[in-house]
């Protein structure tokens, strides 16, 4: 008899969770049939699947290891998040756009708001309170408020995604901002998300690795990432990750995404480098998931490789996504940095960088 309740009460909750998976929208729309066929044509798709060359893995391939990782997450880190909220520089909405030069915004983590030659490009605008499908849980945000409030943003020329997890893809988000945005340039197959949230096909660009996509005077290619992808039990890695090379008339930048340290880097330089700014992933890191989020010193070494002059660090500064100290990321890029003679912009979040600019923003804020 214990069996059968067992069995049922397994069966139940299988249920219940591909209900709330199915009709729950956070949690996005998988590629339909038409949709697959067109995936399935890309280089980096294999056995239904989108793949790395390298092999990648999350963890050490034992029971040990991720043992250990929920023991750690269990035990926590008083240090993981700030002891007070951060407050953000305010960016007041009369002064985007105002300026020809190329100006970088972070709003923490890996959004960035990206002004080049006129146009105005928002970089993985996850602006929620939680990366979450479910926002009353998760871990919040560091700072009660945003540089500027969604509904002061100006029109956004494009939104480019570099993947589909919660802290880069946000369902709340892109509702309040499909209507302002213009074209939403993206990996393939996450367009059938965005859809799913009432952005029409024609305002959505789906991009293989090395595409190259001319939009509003820029060019934009989609480039290679190592990381993952998926957002419920039963999607990994059916949608593209990858990494961003945004070209204007005079500036370069490139934006990492998430990505694990690898070969791509140095393929990127020697194709597409020198860059003038990259903005590199830097935090939510673990040796025990090295392949998929680079350590800060491997971050400066893949500024290296793409021929970076200037480097951002992001991915750090809003979210307690790993086990360590929230400032241990910007600590250790800022001592690679040093060592290896990169030059380095720490901005608050909502301070403006000018990529062009002889003094760019470098005191320790967080201290």
């Amino acid at each position: 008899m214990t069996l059968i309740i067992i069995a049922v009460s397994l069966v139940v909750l299988a249920a219940v969770a591909y209900i709330v998976m199915t009709f729950y929208p956070a949690f996005g729309r998988r590629a339909s049939r038409k949709e697959k066929q067109i995936i399935s044509r890309s280089l980096n798709y294999k056995d239904g699947k989108f793949v790395y060359p390298a092999a990648t893995v999350m963890t050490e391939n034992s029971a040990g290891s991720s043992l250990s990782i929920l023991k750690d997450f269990i035990k926590g880190n008083p240090r993981s998040r700030p002891p007070q909220p951060l407050i953000p520089e305010k960016l007041l909405p009369g002064s985007i756009q105002e300026s020809g030069d190329t100006r970088v915004t972070w709003f923490g983590h890996s959004a960035v708001l990206l002004e080049m030659d006129g146009v105005t490009l928002f970089l993985d605008p996850m602006l929620g309170r939680s990366p979450s499908p479910f926002p009353f849980v998760g871990g919040r945000r560091y700072s009660k408020q945003l540089p500027i409030e969604i509904s002061e943003l100006p029109r956004i020329d494009a939104v480019l995604l570099s993947h589909d997890h919660y802290d880069h893809l946000d369902y709340g988000s892109i509702r309040q901002l499909k209507d302002k945005v213009g074209m939403f340039i993206v990996p393939l197959g996450v367009g059938a998300h965005l859809q799913r949230w009432g952005v029409s096909r024609e305002k959505i660009r789906e991009q293989d690795w090395w595409d190259e996509f001319r939009y509003a005077g820029l060019t934009l290619t989609s480039a290679p990432a190592r990381h993952f992808s998926g957002r419920s039990l039963l999607d990994r890695n059916s949608t593209l990750w990858c990494s961003w090379i945004i070209r204007g008339a005079e500036t370069k930048i490139f934006f990492s995404g998430d990505s694990g340290y690898g070969p791509h880097f140095a393929e990127i330089g020697e194709k597409y480098g020198p860059f003038d700014l990259t903005l590199m992933e830097c935090g939510q890191y673990d040796p025990r998931w090295a392949d998929i989020h680079m350590l800060p010193e491997q971050t400066v070494q893949a500024h290296l490789d793409v021929r970076g002059a200037l480097m951002i660090p992001i991915h750090w500064a809003a979210f307690t996504l790993s086990m360590h100290d929230w400032t241990d990321p910007v600590e250790r890029v800022f001592a690679a940095a040093k060592a290896h003679g990169v030059r380095l912009a720490t901005p608050r979040i909502g301070e403006p960088v000018y990529t062009g600019s002889a003094e760019v923003p470098s005191l320790a804020w967080w201290k």
